[in-house]
């Protein structure tokens, strides 16, 4: 990023744009139940960027399975909320693994942070522009002249501005759906798998503009430190492709375990929203990617990185190209899933 441009704080705008109308109680860690031995196996401290929710079901159901006790490892999952930066707390040492966006870890490795992505969860981000069902906005060209509820240093403001050739005035989120209700002509970012949920309860007719539609199409990640993923190699590898495993059963079997499981830990997220999340899940590819482009659960390939890199790169947001290899590690996903690699 050039110094001349204010700092981007990205996972703090990841953190904060996941505070949503779901429920809001802190829960505790989720580790895997007995069976081996929690002091058999290696234990690993897996941060989420919110509190438990479908968007984080096959981590979930990776637990309730016993997923990760099958790989030979401990995982304990620490729950986010407001204010947490998941990225802040693993270079203090509280956590070893964590989840994150592409395009933001980028950013972070081109000011010398010393992460690196381990495995893709999301081949698609669930963000989204939120309109009424009435609204002239239509595509994203649309968004000209208009003013936007959204968390402001958002790499996709400037990549939408730009690709399109627009301008549009943006407001700070206060992440409700308060001024959305009161005004039809209001539009405001949002999550696919959340706000139109409540818009529909409240008794609006809400329409999305998915923002991997755009042209930008970062990945939702694991991410560790360089020096972790050195030192543990084999946990690290097995906690990704056991959580693919749970992600890809959670998505394609019955989502129950997980599900369950969540609500056991936060009790304010109901079913009826948890289902809602999944099937918008399922219907806008969030998880599995485009069948059709060859994308698949845990999939992440090097040609579609080196573009988001030179996407920010000319948004000046990273002040130079950076190899993928310098913040990427395909080496630790399931062997499977390596050849996006080459």
């Amino acid at each position: 990023m050039s110094p001349t441009r204010p700092r981007r704080r990205a996972l703090c705008l990841l953190s904060a744009l996941l505070a949503s109308l779901a429920g809001c109680s802190r829960p505790a860690p989720v580790s895997v139940p007995d069976g081996a031995g929690p002091a058999a196996l290696p234990k690993i401290r897996f941060k989420t960027d919110w509190y438990p929710q479908a968007e984080h079901g096959g981590f979930y159901q990776a637990v309730a399975k016993g997923f990760y006790r099958d790989a030979g490892i401990d995982v304990d999952i620490l729950p986010g909320g407001p204010g947490v930066l998941e990225w802040q707390l693993m270079l203090a040492g509280q956590c070893d693994i964590a989840v994150s966006r592409s395009d933001d870890i980028a950013v972070f490795v081109s000011r010398g942070l010393p992460f690196v992505v381990v495995g893709v969860y999301m081949e698609s981000d669930p963000q989204a522009i939120l309109v009424h069902e009435e609204s002239p906005v239509r595509t994203f060209a649309d968004l000209n002249d208009r003013t936007i509820m959204g968390v402001p240093g958002s790499n996709w403001i400037d990549y939408i501005k730009v690709h399109y050739h627009i301008d549009f005035r943006l407001i700070p989120s206060n992440f409700g759906i308060a001024q959305f209700m009161a005004d039809r002509d209001f539009i405001q970012q949002c999550f696919v798998t959340n706000e139109p949920y409540y818009v529909r309860k409240n008794g609006g007719h809400p329409r999305t503009l998915l923002m991997s539609d755009s042209g930008f199409r970062p990945y939702r990640v694991l991410f560790t430190t360089q020096a972790y993923a050195r030192e543990h190699p084999t946990e690290v590898r097995a906690f990704v492709a056991a959580s693919v495993r749970g992600w890809t059963d959670f998505m394609n079997g019955d989502p129950a375990p997980g599900k369950a499981l969540i609500a056991k830990v936060n009790p304010n997220m109901s079913e009826e929203f948890m289902d809602y999340s999944i099937t918008a899940m399922r219907e806008s590819n969030i998880v599995s990617g485009r069948p059709a482009e060859g994308e698949r659960i845990g999939l992440m390939t090097r040609r579609r990185l080196e573009e988001q890199v030179n996407d920010l790169f000319q948004l000046k947001i990273i002040p130079q190209l950076i190899p993928v290899d310098k913040f990427v590690r395909f080496d630790l996903m399931p062997a499977d899933l390596q050849s996006g690699g080459r």
